[in-house]
């Protein structure tokens, strides 16, 4: 092993020599910005971003320092800028057509993760698959869903009840959310997605759960330094050399190309059970069908229907699953709020006569969506957003920035092949939008109308955690509704709360490909609250 990895360095030493000469070369303007100072000749500032204790340590220091908008060094000299301004952000994801697309890097990173699906492909293939898979989600689709939501939720407030606080002495038993939440989402994605029953929260051991076990821990959290030098120089490498990466004898590749083997494996398993359903609802069986009806030029091949599935599974799985877990740690800080939300769900009771909760009952309960909302501005799973520019441009700024020389400018040009970071913890937390309590958990900013007034941005409160534009998440309205049945679920049978703080329980935002909840001395992905019933 330890030859290969020699191999592997020499190789990478080659490549990456013209690499940083070409990089120095084409930043020119971005150097005149004000951004901190390079910590690494060799990986710039991106050692601070990837090595940091918890996500948004260096973002929000920066925000806070250069404003909105700056400059930093990423590996080999590249300078990369760094964006949480909302005009920046609407001109760059709204822009029509795909002027910026996704960072090479990140595409073939997503590549490497789940195929030739939606979130790893680009341009019109991109706008191509996405028109065959909006049927799948169209608003009166989700009609179809609420049920296996509900459903899903019940046995998850029966099994905390029955299985977990009953057996504790205490009555308030110490539960790991995140992982009943994975749980969770991961039975709702099997059954709405693909027909197919998981059982996870009856305890089944499937080898697919095996699989997502520690996935991105393993694989991408504080990687390798050479690791973060060679994704570097993906941007000038031929898609032949890309189509080898997978093979490379290292932690990350070999994690993600046995998850990627065994979901393929899965996926050819759920397309052909998915055929014979023929008339199925599920999200799989609705797109193979708009997928038949296409034209054959148009037409999605066989492996990018089959990658769909892993693209399907980690979106509406692992994403919602540790945004829910966030959701329940803010909302156990302040008993409060808690208090709130359940008057909101006792009046939508007496109003829908004990029935069933509709979409529009779930709606109208505003205050508990105003807290969804907040708790996802301060969390966001996907806390960069990492795009590049296709050509010449020049992005306009809501709220001006100062150069290195006390300019002030209003717009930014920049070159082809520049790389923008779409800092969305950053964008999150602006004092501009969000107010000089940025830093606090307080639901009622998304009650105020004056918020309408800011830059439109994001699909659900003005956020990007869905991202925007040409790449918004398709499913989003999915994952808020999901969430939403979740939610009044358990807090209208739990009260939940901190454990005692100490170093056992604190919990760190660690800076994976996601962003995820770990405590000290626990292993994996860990939130741990205390559950106590309600009296009824």
């Amino acid at each position: 092993m330890e030859t290969l990895i020699a191999l592997f360095l020499a190789l990478l030493t080659v490549i990456v020599l013209p690499v940083y000469a070409y990089n120095r070369r084409h930043s020119s303007f971005l150097r005149k910005l004000q951004g901190p100072k390079s910590s690494s000749f060799w990986l710039g500032n991106e050692a601070d971003l990837r090595y940091q204790n918890e996500v948004g340590d260096r973002e929000l220091a920066w925000m806070r320092q250069y404003g909105s908008v700056w400059r930093r060094s990423g590996c080999l000299g590249r300078e990369h800028l760094m964006i949480a301004d909302p005009k920046a952000l609407q001109y760059i994801l709204h822009m029509p057509g795909y002027n910026f697309p996704k960072a090479t890097d990140r595409a073939k990173f997503n590549e490497l993760v789940v195929g030739k699906g939606l979130v790893s492909i680009q341009g019109q293939a991109h706008l191509r698959q996405r028109k065959i898979m909006g049927p799948a989600f169209h608003p009166a689709q989700l009609k179809t869903f609420l049920p296996i939501f509900q459903k899903a939720a019940s046995k998850l407030v029966q099994r905390w009840s029955d299985d977990v606080v009953a057996k504790d002495p205490t009555g308030k038993p110490l539960i790991n959310v995140t992982k009943w939440f994975s749980r969770i989402t991961l039975d709702i994605i099997g059954e709405a997605g693909f027909g197919f029953q998981f059982g996870s929260l009856d305890d089944l051991k499937t080898p697919l759960a095996m699989q997502y076990e520690g996935l991105f821990i393993d694989s991408t959290l504080y990687p390798a330094w050479y690791d973060l030098m060679f994704k570097e120089t993906w941007s000038y490498l031929p898609e032949s050399i890309h189509n080898l990466i997978r093979y490379l004898p290292v932690r990350e590749y070999r994690r993600f190309r046995s998850f990627l083997d065994f979901m393929r494996n899965f996926s050819r398993e759920m397309v052909k059970q998915s055929m014979i359903n023929g008339d199925g609802k599920d999200i799989m069986s609705v797109l193979l069908r708009a997928n038949e009806s296409e034209d054959p030029k148009s037409k999605m091949t066989e492996t990018e229907v089959i990658d769909q599935i892993a693209t399907l599974m980690m979106a509406g799985h692992e994403t919602t699953a540790n945004t829910l877990t966030w959701f329940l740690w803010e909302v156990s800080k302040k008993p409060e709020i808690q208090t709130r939300i359940r008057e909101e769900i006792l009046a939508a009771r007496k109003a829908n006569g004990e029935e069933d909760f509709t979409i529009a009952d779930l709606d109208s309960m505003t205050y508990t969506q105003a807290a969804m909302k907040e708790s996802m501005r301060l969390h966001p799973i996907f806390w960069t957003l990492l795009r590049e520019a296709a050509r010449d441009d020049v992005v306009p700024l809501a709220f001006p920035i100062t150069l290195k020389s006390g300019e002030q400018i209003s717009a930014i040009p920049i070159k082809k092949g520049t790389p923008l970071d779409i800092s969305t913890v950053a964008y999150n937390r602006l004092p501009q939008i969000w107010g000089e309590d940025s830093d606090d958990f307080r639901p009622e900013r998304f009650l105020d109308t004056e918020k309408e007034k800011h830059t439109s941005v994001g699909v659900f409160g003005n956020l990007i955690n869905f991202s925007s534009g040409t790449r918004t998440c398709l499913g989003w309205r999915f994952s808020v509704l999901e969430m939403q049945v979740i939610i009044v679920s358990l807090l209208e049978n739990f009260e939940v709360s901190l454990p005692e703080q100490n170093e056992k329980t604190h919990i760190y935002r660690k800076p994976s490909h996601v962003m995820l909840p770990m405590a000290d001395g626990y292993k994996g992905a860990w939130m741990g609250l205390h559950v106590t019933p309600l009296k009824k």
